[in-house]
């Protein structure tokens, strides 16, 4: 660098004490390009003064500092805020209406399980600049990762549909319009967005989709629940060893840690280091791990808390009132309006479209990097449409056999519960995977599991095991 630009530029450290930021949130601003920064020859990142300036007199409001922490994070919150998508949603409300507040407790208890697993995929992503199916195929046969890879497909086309028809209904309730119309029209932005916008300017926009959750908090604190009353609940487990309710925590569970967030997980950290320029020194890589944990922590903590949110706001309003039967979403929404008033049904209504449209990318893109990869076919949301025409075919084609799903009178609540179903069945075997692969100095280097994320991922292989063995005890015959 010449003398003129050192004075017009500052190091990471000089950037970060003149803006009053961590130094991890002036890297990733630097980095993602949200402020102006150029590379040194020896390789560091300097910073324009003028950005100092600029981001000094910004974040001096908190709303504009919360904005700009956002900014700071990529895949770990996309992935997180995805979790809650409208089958989610419904699936949440169903055993919040049903059981009250006693199952409330799983919001704590499946956090750290949550971050340690999103974590693994992160680190593999990382490490070894492969997704999920690539990984894989270093351990199975290829009929047996395709097999993983298609049940992977089918479950998130059946999730893809029941969003799309969630969104669709909560349009219909909020404006009239024809339920088929919206169904269509939703798929077709969907489509048309992943295909055309590049992975950098994609990220950003569903990184502002996830503020459409916080509409679950809001209305939570809207129907005014006796917080005294529920703290009890929201830590100490109260566990009724009958059928429904441990159907109820398969369904969370399941819900919870699904594979396709293994894969999207992953993939997209590929993604970012290819759009971060990552180099594959140890220290670099060290670095971007670290820079990935805040991100992963704060995704599964937003996941969490609209969960919580989401069960605390049926079980106030319609288990209160007696309203134990809820099948869908969208009817929570319309149920809570003459209940709760027309803020939080509106409320509810919208959040079911911001999360449905910030899901169904991350379904179908975590199908098709599967595929791809598998294939060995050129991949990613940052190439165009012809530069990767299998892999967005692949999109396209997932999103439209969901949009079918709603005009072919297939039960929603059981293509979501066969859905579920297959969600468990293949995340056994990959969370074994995962989790071995993790700690394999061979694959990983110094990169392997910290002991906290061995212990609460091996432990979801544990609550795993059991819930699938639970499930296929539900499904066998009585008599």
């Amino acid at each position: 660098m010449n003398d003129k630009l050192k004075g017009k530029f500052l190091t990471l450290s000089e950037f970060r004490q003149r803006v009053g930021i961590p130094l991890v949130w002036a890297k990733q601003l630097a980095i993602r390009g949200e402020v102006k920064a150029i590379r040194a020859i020896d390789g560091s990142i300097r910073i324009a003064e003028s950005e100092a300036v600029r981001l000094k007199e910004f974040v001096k409001h908190p709303w504009s500092k919360a904005s700009l922490f956002l900014k700071t994070l990529g895949p770990g919150l996309i992935t997180g805020a995805s979790d809650d998508d409208p089958s989610g949603i419904g699936t949440y409300s169903s055993v919040g209406a049903r059981f009250g507040f006693s199952i409330l407790w799983m919001a704590a208890y499946l956090l750290p399980i949550m971050m340690a697993v999103q974590e693994v995929c992160a680190r593999i992503g990382i490490v070894t600049r492969k997704g999920l199916a690539g990984v894989l195929l270093d351990h199975y046969r290829r009929k047996v990762v395709m097999g993983i890879v298609l049940l992977l497909i089918i479950a998130n086309v059946v999730n893809i549909g029941a969003d799309i028809g969630a969104m669709a209904a909560s349009l219909e309730m909020l404006t009239q319009c024809n339920f088929s119309l919206a169904a269509v029209f939703f798929a077709v932005l969907i489509v048309l967005c992943e295909i055309y916008i590049p992975y950098h300017l994609y990220v950003k926009f569903l990184k502002w989709l996830t503020l459409s959750v916080f509409a679950y908090i809001i209305t939570g604190f809207s129907v005014i629940p006796y917080w005294f009353n529920i703290l009890g609940d929201s830590f100490i487990p109260h566990i009724s060893f009958d059928e429904e309710y441990i159907f109820a925590m398969i369904a969370v569970f399941g819900t919870s840690i699904t594979p396709y967030l293994f894969f999207w997980q992953a993939s997209e950290e590929v993604e970012e280091s290819k759009l971060i320029r990552l180099g594959m020194d140890g220290l670099a890589i060290h670095r971007r791990i670290r820079l990935m944990r805040t991100d992963v922590a704060a995704g599964m903590i937003l996941a969490n808390v609209v969960f919580y949110f989401i069960v605390l706001t049926s079980a106030q309003v319609l288990f209160r009132n007696g309203i134990t039967n809820i099948e869908s979403a969208e009817q929570t929404a319309l149920a809570l309006k003459p209940l709760a008033g027309h803020y939080a049904y509106l409320l509810f209504a919208l959040g079911i479209i911001g999360t449905g449209l910030l899901a169904i990318p991350v379904l179908a893109g975590s199908g098709a990097y599967a595929l791809a990869e598998l294939m060995e076919w050129e991949e990613g949301l940052e190439h165009t449409f012809y530069q990767a025409k299998a892999f967005y075919l692949v999109i396209t084609f997932s999103v439209i056999v969901g949009l079918a799903l709603n005009f072919l009178r297939i039960n929603p609540i059981t293509a979501l519960y066969y859905s579920a179903y297959l969600n468990g069945i293949i995340a056994l075997p990959l969370l074994v995977v995962i989790m071995v692969v993790g700690n394999d100095a061979k694959i990983m280097g110094e990169e392997t599991h910290p002991n906290w994320v061995s212990c609460f991922g091996w432990l979801s292989v544990v609550f795993m095991s059991l819930a699938v063995l639970a499930s296929l005890f539900l499904l066998l015959p009585l008599k």
